[in-house]
Order: C-alpha cells, then sequence, then structure tokens
C-alpha cells in the first residue's frame, strides 16, 4: 500500500489481522479513500473490512491501472510502484466506483475464475499436445480435452442460468449480450469481474 503524497509504502497480509493493521495505518496517515485494484476476488475481503471500518473504497479494473500507467508513460513495474500508481490514480478519479460491492457478484466471479481456470488447463494440454508424438499419450491429452471442455461448456451455462435468476442482472446481461459482436461469453466475463 502507498498513501499519496508520502513516498512511502508498506504491506500487510490480506487477512484479517491484516485489515485490521491496514486500517489503523490508513487512519494514522489521514486517509478517507483508498484504491485497491481488483484481483480476481482477492480485494473482496479487504474492501468489506475498510469499507465497515468508514473508508470509502474505490475499486479500480487491472484495465483502468493499466490506461493510467501508459497516459503517464509508466513502464516500469513493482509492487512498491504499483502501490503509488494505484493511489496517485484513484486521487485523479475522485469518488468513483466507492459504492459497496454486490455480494452475490461473489459466488458469480468465484464461478467465473472455476471456468477460466479450466479453460487454462484446455490450453496448457493443448501446448503439451503439439509436442506429444507417441500415439498413445496424444489419446490421452486428447480425452482429457474433451473432458475439460465438456465441464466448462456445463459450468458455463450454470453459471449463466445462475446470473439469470436475479431479474435485475438478467436484463443488464441480455442488453450487453445484444450488443453486436458481444457473445455471452463476453458479456458474462464482464457482469462477473465489472459488475459496477
Amino acid at each position: 500500500m502507498a498513501v499519496r503524497g508520502t513516498g512511502g509504502s508498506f504491506m500487510v497480509e490480506n487477512n484479517a489481522a491484516g485489515w485490521t493493521r491496514l486500517a489503523g495505518l490508513l487512519e494514522a496517515q489521514g486517509v478517507a479513500r483508498v484504491g485497491i485494484e481488483a484481483t480476481g476476488g482477492y480485494e473482496r475481503g479487504v474492501t468489506r473490512d475498510l469499507q465497515k471500518a468508514g473508508f470509502a473504497v474505490v475499486v479500480l479494473q487491472p484495465l483502468q491501472v493499466r490506461a493510467f500507467a501508459k497516459m503517464r508513460l509508466q513502464r516500469a513495474k513493482n509492487d512498491r510502484i504499483d502501490a503509488r500508481l494505484i493511489a496517485d490514480c484513484t486521487y485523479m478519479l475522485g469518488a468513483h466506483n466507492t459504492m459497496a460491492p454486490d455480494p452475490r457478484f461473489d459466488t458469480l466471479g468465484d464461478h467465473l475464475t472455476f471456468i477460466e481456470q479450466i479453460e487454462d488447463d484446455i490450453v496448457r494440454i493443448k501446448t503439451r499436445l503439439e509436442h506429444i508424438h507417441d500415439a498413445r499419450l496424444r489419446r490421452i491429452d486428447e480425452a482429457d480435452i474433451k473432458r475439460l471442455q465438456k465441464r466448462c461448456d456445463g459450468e458455463f451455462r450454470r453459471l449463466a442460468a445462475e446470473l439469470r435468476q436475479h431479474d435485475d442482472l438478467a436484463k443488464r446481461f441480455e442488453l450487453v449480450s445484444s450488443i453486436p459482436g458481444i457473445g455471452e461469453r463476453t458479456a458474462l466475463a464482464w457482469w462477473c469481474e465489472c459488475p459496477n
């Protein structure tokens, strides 16, 4: 974490004790608004904890942070640099995106992450398959790809059905899906990863 204008940074564990320590450090520095980059769900606990402690929390999408870094012609990257970048980006954006996260997206986001991990497994097996010439080993990998693709397709259908159980989310999902060039898969990822 970095506090804008101080030049320093600090780290805490991403657990309840770390969040309590973080809140104390931020309060001691007079911080009222905190920017956190969305990291596939790792930010959820600290976001809720800081909001309960009275901080306005801005959840930044990685694309926003990358665009801000490009705008500043910043290419160097490490945890301290990123923390200062997020602090500056939060300051520049003002009070946008400080609404409390919708808890329904915790489950939806976890489900999407599960699907994406299966997709990653399929890609790894396909890459490995490019270098396997033994027919028996190829059959094993090809069977694994089919099995994982079947699981992936089924989980995608379940996730879409789960999202459609909520009338407000279903309407927004259908609206995004109706845009030419945006399929259900893209729309689903968009709503699960960028719900606000």
